[in-house]
């Protein structure tokens, strides 16, 4: 089935709020947002996307001022997302679980007008809030009530020409490599991942399944697309396997984004075959590391595509695994999407040699979705540039890899996370991948520590098996049999759960200061 106010494969810019619009003139009692009993149709969300617009208006905000939202995922917080973007003004999702001095760090930074909080909130809000800039989106957050915020039914804002260049959105890194900077992202960029849409078979008869959280980009570029080809988003306030594959069955969704590890905690429940998701066109997945061996059992057990997004927040190039198509492949993140220019540099920022299947350097990419830069911060963002012989910008990913023959690209680490010991590189990948290999171990990470004898050595951190029983020594012997005399682990802890932020990526820096706050001497 089509849709005349659905976008085309390859097409010219629109506002994705305007689309909206359009789709609530088409179909105004499709539903557009549903979470439990609370359902949005197009028209009662551009209604009160008007509504949002205007009072933004009435306080004075003008395009290219900034909102920002803390809040747990709600049909609301997509209306004020998408209200604020009808009238022009950027939007910062901030994480609640952020602590109080980098959440108040990054509210400063963004220089949000109003901040739109609910009790997920109250955490990073911590003692200091400035409750005046507050609009509560429940009856438990602090500062004015949105409803009485709002103006009244029917109120409509002055129109707004979106320009591609306005900044969109200013997500702020997940804080996993150090101090969060806020990421700029254009309309362009998020209407490119519109404009893919089509490829993914998204349509006015959609149902997409989100369970990560509205201030990821992870969550993001998956939610804009569906409502911009008129499909319903079911929304998820938080994560739980069961629940998630109940809705699944009961919405007959279509579409889904799900990190690395959700795929892990549902494809483990004794009952997943029991539920019926032969409705499912494609599920995706991105953010962290998402295993070979756990592609394959989904891609055994799950109907339906599997897509694999590797790319960054801050955009550049994006590689792509359409691992139905391609089993034979899924130790890679596929290859670089239509239009996008990925390359390897070396350490000095030359480029390496293109079409060779050995040569190891940084991730570079070249798209139509990249970011405009980190906010207000120049510097970084010119560290995070790379430029070509003839001057074309690139944005450095921080992850090194290398193209096979076929012109998959094989991530084998971040760059900071490569253990330099003795003068020899050890990618934690590598070694990660072999300890999953014993039936005791359920996940894996390692991370470098310092060393006198060799400035740095690896360390591994395991997570046991339900009902598995070894040691750590026995599991440390294990490994090092099966690796080379320098990727040897100099130490091994097995522990209740690797640390991870809301989208799954596991914390090595917490790793790295857990152990050497331990006081423990690696071997």
């Amino acid at each position: 089935m089509t849709d005349a106010t659905a976008p085309a494969a390859d097409p010219a810019f629109q506002a994705i709020a305007e689309l909206v619009r359009q789709h609530a003139r088409t179909r105004p009692e499709h539903a557009a947002l549903i979470q439990g009993d609370e359902r949005l149709s197009y028209a009662e969300l551009d209604a009160l996307m008007d509504r949002v617009a205007a009072s933004l208006q009435r306080d004075g905000l003008r395009p290219g001022d900034a909102i920002a939202l803390c809040a747990q995922s709600s049909p609301r917080y997509v209306a004020v997302f998408l209200g604020a973007l009808r009238a022009g003004v950027a939007v910062a999702p901030l994480a609640p679980s952020v602590a109080p001095d980098g959440f108040a760090a990054m509210l400063g930074d963004a220089q949000a007008r109003w901040l739109f909080v609910d009790a997920a909130a109250l955490d990073a809000l911590g003692d200091r809030a400035d409750t005046a800039r507050c609009i509560a989106l429940d009856d438990v957050a602090p500062g004015r009530g949105f409803d009485a915020w709002l103006l009244p039914a029917g109120a409509r804002p002055a129109p707004v020409d979106v320009q591609p260049d306005w900044p969109f959105n200013i997500i702020y890194s997940s804080g996993t490599t150090g101090t969060p900077k806020g990421i700029v992202q254009p309309h362009a960029m998020r209407w490119s991942h519109v404009a893919r849409g089509a490829t993914y078979r998204y349509g006015p008869d959609g149902v997409t399944l989100l369970a990560t959280p509205l201030y990821s980009n992870t969550t993001l570029v998956v939610l804009f697309p569906t409502l911009a080809f008129g499909g319903t988003v079911v929304l998820m306030a938080k994560f739980d396997a069961a629940q998630y594959l109940a809705l699944a069955k009961a919405h007959r969704i279509t579409h889904t984004m799900l990190v690395p590890v959700q795929y892990q905690r549902i494809m483990a429940l004794p009952g997943f075959g029991a539920h019926d998701l032969s409705a499912t066109l494609f599920k995706f997945c991105t953010s962290a590391p998402f295993h070979a061996a756990l592609k394959a059992d989904v891609l055994r057990r799950w109907p339906g595509g599997l897509v694999e997004f590797y790319g960054m927040t801050e955009g550049g190039g994006t590689c792509i695994l359409l691992a139905h198509e391609h089993p034979d492949k899924l130790h890679t993140v596929g290859q670089p999407a239509p239009g996008h220019d990925i390359r390897l540099i070396d350490d000095e920022g030359c480029e390496l040699p293109r079409g060779g299947s050995s040569a190891i350097g940084e991730v570079v990419g070249h798209s139509a979705g990249m970011m405009s830069g980190y906010y207000r911060q120049p510097g970084k963002t010119r560290e995070a540039e790379w430029f070509d012989a003839d001057g074309k910008r690139f944005i450095r990913t921080g992850d090194v890899g290398r193209f096979d023959a076929d012109g998959f690209l094989t991530l084998l680490d971040r760059k900071k996370d490569m253990v330099i010991s003795g003068g020899f590189n050890i990618y934690p990948s590598d070694l990660e991948a072999v300890l999953r290999e014993h039936p005791a171990v359920a996940d894996a990470a390692v991370v470098g520590v310092p060393s006198l004898q060799w400035g740095e050595t690896p360390i591994g951190f395991v997570v046991r098996r339900l009902g598995a029983e070894i040691e750590d020594d026995e599991l440390l012997a294990w490994i090092n049999a099966r690796v080379g005399k320098t990727q040897r682990l100099a130490g091994l802890q097995c522990v209740a759960e690797l640390p991870r932020n809301a989208i799954g990526k596991v914390l090595k820096r917490e790793l790295r200061e857990r152990h050497v706050a331990s006081g423990v001497a690696p071997r």
